[in-house]
C-alpha cells in the first residue's frame, strides 16, 4: 500500500487578484495612452507616411505617450495573465521589468543631483534643438508653449534664442513675418484681453531690450524651472516616493505570489 504526503501549500487568492487588480489598471491605461497617441499620429499623417518621425529633429510628444503607452501595456498584461494563469516566468518578466525601472529613476535622481551642471548644458541644449523644430511639428509647439506660458519664461535661457529658429531668426535673410519676434506665448498676458493676441511677439526683438520687460517674459525657461523646483521640492519628492511605493508593493505582491506558486509546485513534486 502507497502513502501519499499532501503539501498544506496553496497560492493567495488574496496575492493573486490584488495583483490582478493592480496590473488591470496600468495595462488599461497603456490602452489610453497607445489608442491616444495613433490618433494624435493619424491626425498628423504619420500612419500614412512614417518618414515623418524622423523628419522631426526636435522631440515629438506624441513619441514619449506610445513608449510610455507600450511600457504599460506590455508590462500590465504580463502582469494580468502571469497572476490568473500562475505563470512565472510572466510574473518574473513584470517583477524584472519594474525593478528596473525603478532602479532607472533612482540612478537617475542620483546622477542628477551630483552632476547638475552636466543636466543643464542637456537640458538647454535639448531646449535649443526643440525652439528650432518648433513650427515643424504643432505637438510641440503646444508643448513650449504651454511651458513658457505657465513657467512665465522664453526661450531656454532668454528671448534671444528664438534665433535658433528660422522664422523667428533677425537675420537679414529671413522673410518670415515673425522676424525678430518671439511666439506668442513669451507675451505677457493682459488681463483685459479676452482673445489671445497671436501677434503679440512680432517684432519685439527688434526694440531696445529694456523695452523687452513691457511687453514679454525675458526670464529664460531653464531659469524659471531652477526657481520651480526649490519652491516644489516636497511635491516633487512626494510624487517620487509615491510611484517608487507602487513599484515597490507591485514587486512584493509579484515575488510573494511567484514564492507561493514555487512552494505549491515543490509540495506537488514531493
Amino acid at each position: 500500500m502507497h502513502y501519499y504526503r499532501y503539501s498544506n501549500a496553496e497560492v493567495s487568492c488574496w496575492y493573486k487578484y490584488l495583483l490582478f487588480s493592480y496590473n488591470i489598471v496600468f495595462w488599461l491605461a497603456g490602452v489610453a495612452f497607445l489608442a491616444a497617441g495613433l490618433w494624435a499620429w493619424s491626425e498628423k499623417g504619420v500612419l500614412s507616411d512614417l518618414t515623418k518621425v524622423t523628419g522631426l529633429h526636435g522631440l515629438d510628444p506624441v513619441v514619449l505617450v506610445l513608449v510610455v503607452g507600450i511600457v504599460m501595456f506590455t508590462l500590465g498584461f504580463a502582469g494580468c495573465v502571469g497572476a490568473l494563469r500562475e505563470n512565472i516566468c510572466l510574473l518574473k518578466f513584470f517583477c524584472g521589468a519594474i525593478m528596473f525601472i525603478f532602479l532607472l529613476e533612482l540612478a537617475a535622481a542620483v546622477l542628477a543631483f551630483l552632476f547638475q551642471d552636466w543636466v543643464r548644458d542637456r537640458v538647454k541644449e535639448f531646449f535649443e534643438n526643440n525652439i528650432k523644430s518648433y513650427r515643424d511639428d504643432i505637438d510641440l509647439q503646444n508643448l513650449i508653449d504651454s511651458l513658457q506660458k505657465i513657467n512665465h519664461c522664453c526661450g531656454a535661457q532668454g528671448p534671444d534664442d528664438w534665433d535658433f529658429n528660422i522664422y523667428f531668426n533677425c537675420s537679414s535673410e529671413s522673410k518670415s513675418r515673425e522676424k525678430c519676434g518671439v511666439p506668442f506665448s513669451c507675451c505677457i498676458p493682459d488681463p483685459a484681453q479676452k482673445v489671445v493676441n497671436t501677434q503679440c511677439g512680432y517684432d519685439v526683438r527688434k526694440k531696445s531690450k529694456s523695452e523687452w520687460e513691457s511687453q514679454i517674459f525675458v526670464k529664460g525657461c531653464i531659469l524659471a524651472l531652477e526657481a520651480w523646483l526649490p519652491r516644489n521640492i516636497y511635491i516633487v519628492a512626494g510624487v517620487f516616493i509615491a510611484i517608487s511605493l507602487l513599484q515597490i508593493f507591485g514587486i512584493f505582491l509579484a515575488r510573494t505570489l511567484i514564492s507561493d506558486i514555487e512552494a505549491v509546485k515543490a509540495g506537488i513534486a514531493f
